[in-house]
């Protein structure tokens, strides 16, 4: 079993948006190999992607064909680096471009045979009487099945954040760890907030 890198702070930015650790993990779960991390090294692959036509690329990014030149050239004092904005629209499509096939292999093994959710996250519970526990921070370890990656994906394809991740995977969680797949504590309703880390591993 392929079992991802862990995580390290509780989200970064990608080009100045914000991204979870769920985001993180799905992301590493699906490549074999880390994307270029530097917006030289994103250019690089973009222009070898492209075969080299900076025409292509501005089309990509929406930016004139000369923008791409001025960032791409090597003559000395002409080289312009690309602002804020730019390097995210760099940075996303490199990541788009990124090893597409194997993506899309790992993806539909995830929806098929399930994958395995590692986390470590603040985890509250509510009965239906109305009892609560504190909530406290817990490592879990777990399998789920293809039906909640399968929901993960379409939530992510539809453009769905952090915050609707984290719903889909406290039901998962709820009826899978903490039921013990509705064999115990019925109509426990579980929170699950602060997510320090999440990995995905698939088979």
């Amino acid at each position: 079993m392929l079992r991802t890198v862990g995580a390290g702070p509780a989200g970064w930015s990608l080009g100045g948006a914000y991204v979870g650790q769920i985001e993180q993990g799905l992301e590493r779960a699906l490549r074999t190999r880390p994307a270029p991390s530097s917006t030289e090294a994103r250019l690089r692959f973009l222009l070898a992607a492209h075969r080299g036509s900076t025409r292509r690329i501005a089309a990509v990014l929406g930016v004139s064909q000369r923008t791409v030149q001025r960032w791409v050239t090597k003559k000395f004092g002409a080289r312009r680096p690309p602002g804020p904005m730019q390097v995210r629209a760099i940075e996303e499509a490199v990541l788009a471009r990124w090893q597409p096939r194997i993506r899309a292999r790992r993806r539909a093994r995830a929806e098929a045979e399930g994958f395995v959710f590692h986390t470590r996250a603040r985890f509250g519970f509510a009965a239906p009487a109305g009892s609560s526990d504190d909530p406290r921070v817990r490592w879990i370890t777990q399998d789920l099945p293809g039906e909640v990656a399968r929901e993960l994906f379409a939530a992510r394809d539809a453009g769905a954040g952090e915050q609707q991740q984290t719903v889909i995977l406290a039901r998962a969680l709820g009826h899978a760890y903490f039921r013990e797949w509705g064999r115990r504590a019925h109509g426990l309703h579980i929170t699950f907030s602060d997510v320090e880390f999440a990995d995905f591993s698939i088979g």
